[in-house]
């Protein structure tokens, strides 16, 4: 089997409305903002969960034992390419502002939303954006934190 290489194949909206996060609608999709022709390539942060332990050893027991605790994530945000003019992506995504963030990954960015595309949905409230000290040989960039609000669903299927 080959391997799925990584370039190019992530898809990122900002989607202000969705009615069942388990199941996305393309209509819906469409109506988002794409995001991934603005975000830098390492743009995509904290949007791994982490698994907490909890130990159930007994007093009895002779051996360690743990089972899986609370899922959460981290630190979740999006770095973001300045652009020039009125940038509309940085007023989409205000402080304040509420919605959802949606990726696709393994099919090509370019290639539309679909019926039985999986996806991972976080709903999310924007923080303030801050904009990142200027570097050589960089383009300006800025970071909005995004606060998962409500429990994800990473293995959402969108309908037609």
């Amino acid at each position: 089997m080959p391997d799925i290489i990584a370039d190019g194949r992530t898809k990122v909206a900002f989607v202000p409305t969705i009615a069942d996060i388990t199941a996305p609608t393309v209509t819906e999709l469409e109506a988002g903002t794409e995001l991934q022709h603005v975000m830098t390539a390492d743009g995509l942060i904290g949007f791994e969960a982490t698994t907490a332990e909890v130990d159930n050893t007994s007093l009895a027991s002779t051996f360690d034992t743990r089972k899986a605790g609370r899922a959460s994530f981290s630190g979740t945000m999006l770095r973001l390419k300045k652009q020039s003019g009125t940038d509309t992506v940085k007023t989409t995504l205000a402080r304040g502002t509420t919605g959802y963030i949606v990726i696709r990954r393994s099919i090509p960015e370019s290639q539309a939303w679909a019926a039985n595309d999986e996806v991972e949905v976080y709903p999310i409230e924007c923080g303030a954006p801050r904009l990142l000290p200027p570097e050589a040989n960089s383009v300006e960039r800025y970071e909005v934190p995004t606060m998962i609000t409500d429990e994800p669903v990473l293995d959402a299927t969108v309908t037609a």
